[in-house]
């Protein structure tokens, strides 16, 4: 959409929020190309191995933490052990971030996007191999899991920029929030693939697995969406443009107050959601010892699958029936921060176990929204390079949520309470939400003198 912003906008006011292009077949094809939109068919292609590969991202990245039990008694790992080689992971999926964005609004995110798969589809089915390999097993797992981070941090910026790239503006919010929702069904498919597998096969047969479904997957991509002259017209048609890291232009963007406040308020919603994923499940199991663990380890994540999906369906019905996208972006941040807010701080205080789990149902299920919100609203601003600066605001927001994970646990060893915990989930949200309510817009801004598109 950020070949022709203006004619593109009008154009989305009259779509479905179900149709992933407005392009009929009837259409010149000349038209599509100037605009780099993809055609009705082959966007619904798209969507389908998107959602696929975004479950199988989750499901490949939850593999270790799942089998990682089975693992130390293996290799009879301690604590300190298990937690450096999980812990590898978010420190490599920190440092591609940026550049996996970067890649992708040069090249195109369908390529970038094929080419991780690839990559960690491997290394997950050669986890086993390396793992019994030698003596350091703990040093070679640690770093297949950093390799796992590095290539895998690529995938959701790619995700922005094809969607910036490839679909119209009244229809990101839908698509990225069905793309959200993979992530949940990735989780859930892993917990459920683990159960199965680690009894009757071991933990090998998990990774073996779950790489061969991502292998798959990926071959898929090539073979019917990627192959042909397809990829290669996409490519000539971006080779024009040139690739500059330029500090001056970055700072050009950082000081328009819209893209800043979006900035914080993903870093804000990032933290809070990595702190409840990990922490939920020591809430439960010390506050309800004698509850039926699967209720809390599934019931939020499987609410969070069909909110995403209305989520985003809401979005852009909104859009589509006049609604300004500024403030339809602020609605689901709203709905993604504040109302989730008001589940998460009655549990400061003390409440019964069913009470517990549908107020952290609908808290997940809420925060889900931002969807259609923050997380799309990158795509508004700065179209051109919106896989960068998706993946610097994603880079901050794992880095931030490190630290609140880390600050979380020492509080409840000090305190020995789960109010304090709750209580600064809260304060990050409305912080973050009353920042994006503030100064938050969806006008673009990656346009320098009314025509020079901002390169970064």
């Amino acid at each position: 959409m950020a070949g022709n912003p203006a004619a593109g906008h009008v154009r989305d006011l009259k779509a479905s929020p179900l149709d992933l292009n407005l392009h009929g077949p009837d259409e010149p094809a000349e038209d599509l190309e100037n605009q780099n939109l993809w055609p009705r068919s082959l966007a619904r292609k798209w969507m389908v191995m998107l959602f696929l590969g975004t479950c199988l991202l989750y499901c490949a990245r939850m593999t270790m933490p799942v089998c990682a039990v089975s693992m130390a008694a293996t290799f009879h790992w301690s604590k300190i052990d298990s937690g450096l080689v999980l812990g590898g992971f978010f420190w490599g999926y920190c440092f591609t971030q940026i550049l996996g964005g970067h890649a992708s609004d040069k090249v195109g995110g369908e390529r970038v996007l094929f080419i991780s798969a690839a990559s960690w589809a491997v290394i997950t089915a050669g986890t086993p191999v390396l793992a019994h390999m030698g003596s350091h097993t703990l040093a070679l797992m640690t770093v297949a899991r950093i390799l796992m981070g590095l290539l895998q941090g690529v995938f959701f910026p790619s995700l922005a920029s094809l969607c910036s790239q490839r679909v119209v503006e009244a229809e990101r919010g839908f698509l990225m929030s069905a793309m959200h929702s993979g992530t949940h069904l990735g989780t859930l498919l892993a917990g459920g693939m683990g159960s199965v597998l680690l009894d009757r096969n071991g933990w090998e047969s998990m990774f073996y697995c779950t790489g061969f479904l991502a292998g798959l997957w990926a071959i898929t991509v090539w073979y019917y969406l990627l192959r042909g002259d397809v990829t290669m017209k996409q490519m000539e048609k971006r080779s024009h443009v040139q690739s500059s890291l330029s500090s001056k232009r970055w700072l050009y963007l950082f000081r328009k107050p819209p893209v800043w406040a979006m900035v914080f308020a993903h870093m804000c919603t990032c933290s809070t959601s990595y702190t409840l994923l990990s922490w939920l499940p020591t809430y439960f199991k010390e506050s309800f010892p004698h509850a039926t663990p699967w209720v809390y380890n599934v019931v939020p994540w499987l609410t969070a699958i069909p909110s995403a999906l209305g989520g985003g369906f809401v979005s852009d019905f909104l859009i589509t029936r006049g609604y300004g996208v500024a403030t339809v972006r602020k609605i689901m941040q709203f709905g993604a921060m504040g109302l989730s807010s008001m589940f998460i701080l009655p549990l400061s205080g003390v409440v019964p176990f069913t009470t517990a789990v549908v107020f952290i149902s609908a808290a997940v299920g809420l925060s889900t929204f931002t969807g259609g919100g923050v997380a799309v609203n990158v795509q508004d601003l700065t179209p051109s390079c919106a896989g960068a600066l998706y993946g610097f605001m994603n880079m901050m927001g794992a880095l931030m949520g490190l630290v609140l994970v880390s600050f979380s646990g020492y509080l409840i060893e000090v305190t020995l309470s789960w109010a304090t915990v709750f209580s600064i989930i809260t304060l990050v949200n409305v912080t973050g939400l009353g920042i994006f309510l503030i100064f938050g817009d969806a006008q673009r801004v990656d346009l320098q003198d009314n025509s020079q598109i901002i390169v970064v």
